[in-house]
C-alpha cells in the first residue's frame, strides 16, 4: 500500500489555480447546456412535424371517408362526368368502409401523442 501511495504522490496531476479552474468548469457547463438546448429544440421540432402530419392526415382522411361514404347520396347530375373526383370516388367506393381504419388509427395516434409529458426537474445540491 505504501508503494501505491508513493506512486500517486509522484504522479499527481497539476491543479490549476482556483480562478482558472472555475472559469474552465463554467465554460464546460455552458457547453453542456448548449448541447442540451439543441437536443431539446430538435425533439420539439420533430414532435411538431409529427403532430402536423398527423393532423393533416386525420383531416384529409376524414374528408375522403366522408365523401366516399356519402357518394350514393350525391346526385349524379351534381358532378361532371369523368372528372378526377368522380374517377377517384368510383375507385374508392368498394373500399369505403375500410377508409375509416386509417382515420381511426390516426385519431388514436393523435390522442396518444397530445398529452403533454412533464419533465422532472432535479435540484443539484
Amino acid at each position: 500500500m505504501n508503494e501505491f501511495e508513493q506512486y500517486l504522490r509522484d504522479n499527481r496531476p497539476d491543479t490549476p489555480t482556483e480562478d482558472q479552474f472555475l472559469i474552465e468548469t463554467n465554460a464546460r457547463l455552458n457547453a453542456v447546456e448548449g448541447i442540451k438546448q439543441t437536443v431539446d429544440d430538435e425533439r420539439r421540432r420533430g414532435r411538431v412535424a409529427l403532430l402536423a402530419a398527423l393532423i393533416v392526415g386525420l383531416v384529409v382522411g376524414a374528408l375522403l371517408a366522408t365523401i366516399v361514404l356519402l357518394w350514393p347520396a350525391i346526385p349524379a347530375s351534381a358532378l361532371p362526368d369523368k372528372t378526377a373526383l368522380t374517377r377517384t370516388l368510383e375507385f374508392l367506393h368498394p373500399w369505403r368502409y375500410y377508409l375509416l381504419l386509417p382515420v381511426a388509427g390516426c385519431a388514436i395516434a393523435l390522442g396518444l401523442l397530445l398529452p403533454k409529458r412533464t419533465k422532472e426537474s432535479f435540484l443539484l445540491e
